[in-house]
């Protein structure tokens, strides 16, 4: 049986997903304001390279994350 943290999670899921796209939405318009013709493609791909770095940072400060040695 998952846990209540899981089954929370998934109640949540399509909000959570809407949130990033949001995100991705918020940043790919600041690049479109700041840069004339910006490649869309490569500016999303940068977007979400920084939000992955960003999670994985979050995801080290968790209490009994390991560090990589």
């Amino acid at each position: 049986m998952p846990k209540i943290e899981q089954l929370e999670l998934e109640a949540h899921r399509a909000q959570l997903e809407e949130d990033v796209n949001d995100l991705v939405e918020k940043y790919r318009a600041i690049f479109g304001w700041d840069v004339p013709g910006v490649d869309e493609a490569l500016s999303e791909r940068l977007i979400l390279a920084a939000i992955r770095q960003a999670l994985d940072g979050r995801e080290k400060k968790l209490p009994g994350t390991r560090s990589p040695s």
